[in-house]
């Protein structure tokens, strides 16, 4: 082989050593400080209008909520309710759009929580007017009152949703 040719193949390994050796380092860095959530504890009432706009649901799904409205009853909840964890005291208002919960930054509810997957549950409302949970292959799991789902469950009023540290509850 000429000089040149071993010269090139050195450059070329050093170069795809360099490459594995940054990409173990940030491998390394995400495991030790995690993925950025934005606070919005901080910011809660002027971020609402822009999250009411992102929900919103394709024209079909909106008038559903209208429709089963008239089958809700008095005890039928009007919020969802944090009650345990990091963002204790956030309530996202029941409008019939579905809430998503996990670590992904598009997530209805973002979890900063190591024992969340990125898309861990969604909660919606059924033709009925009740509402929905259901797990989406979380590998930590999702409890309603202690026990893990399977399938999706109807949520009774007051009944605790834990996901890892953060327990989540129906409110009139």
């Amino acid at each position: 082989m000429s000089e040149l040719t071993l010269t090139v193949m050195r450059l070329g390994f050093l170069a795809v050593l360099w490459l594995f050796v940054i990409v173990a380092v940030q491998v390394i860095r995400s495991d030790l400080f995690g993925t950025r959530v934005t606070q919005r504890g901080s910011r809660r009432e002027a971020g609402r209008p822009q999250q009411a706009q992102r929900q919103q649901a394709p024209p079909q799904q909106r008038q559903q909520p209208a429709a089963s409205g008239g089958r809700r009853g008095r005890n039928a909840p009007t919020k969802l309710v944090v009650s345990e964890g990091i963002l204790t005291g956030t309530t996202v208002a029941l409008q019939g759009q579905t809430i998503t919960l996990g670590r992904a930054h598009d997530s209805t509810i973002v979890l900063d929580d190591d024992y969340a997957s990125s898309r861990h549950a969604r909660i919606y409302p059924d033709r009925d007017g009740q509402w929905i949970v259901e797990d989406l292959g979380s590998t930590n799991g999702t409890y309603l009152d202690r026990t893990r789902l399977t399938t999706p469950t109807p949520i009774p009023l007051g009944a605790p949703i834990r996901i890892g540290k953060t327990v989540i509850e129906l409110r009139k």
